[in-house]
């Protein structure tokens, strides 16, 4: 919160972004359509971006399981981030593990493929070569 104002002076020239949620705090999946979106939408809207489910390797983990059902909630069901990823506009939703690395690369297979394939109304013209950025939402 401290940063809202200054988190947008990081999206110029940003080619894709991934918001990203954990799959075990549907609070960050509530996030992506209130508060994520909506930022993107303003200060970035032609710029493809990716729905991250992250922390899939808790989504069996018997402590947080027991957490969530204290708090009367689930974690997130990949049927769920599909169906949030069509209606935001995202270009496809992934899971991944950084703990177990599951799902990391096609994240960022993704990401390229995002760029490189970019929607017919948001293609731009590129002069030379320059580095492509991305900018992490969490």
């Amino acid at each position: 919160e401290d940063y809202d104002r200054l988190r947008p002076l990081s999206y110029p020239m940003t080619d894709v972004f991934l918001i990203c949620f954990s799959v075990v705090n549907p609070a960050s999946f509530q996030n992506v359509k209130e508060e994520w979106v909506p930022e993107l939408k303003e200060y970035a809207p032609n710029v493809p971006f990716l729905l991250i489910g992250t922390q899939i390797d808790l989504r069996d983990d018997p402590k947080t399981l027991a957490r969530l059902n204290d708090m009367k909630e689930k974690p997130i069901c990949v049927e769920q981030g599909q169906k949030l990823a069509k209606e935001i506009g995202a270009c496809c939703y992934v899971e991944c593990s950084a703990l177990t690395q599951k799902g990391l690369k096609t994240v960022f297979d993704e990401a390229i493929i995002a760029i490189l394939t970019p929607k017919k109304h948001t293609v731009k013209k590129r002069i030379g070569s320059r580095c492509i950025n991305c900018c992490l939402i969490t």
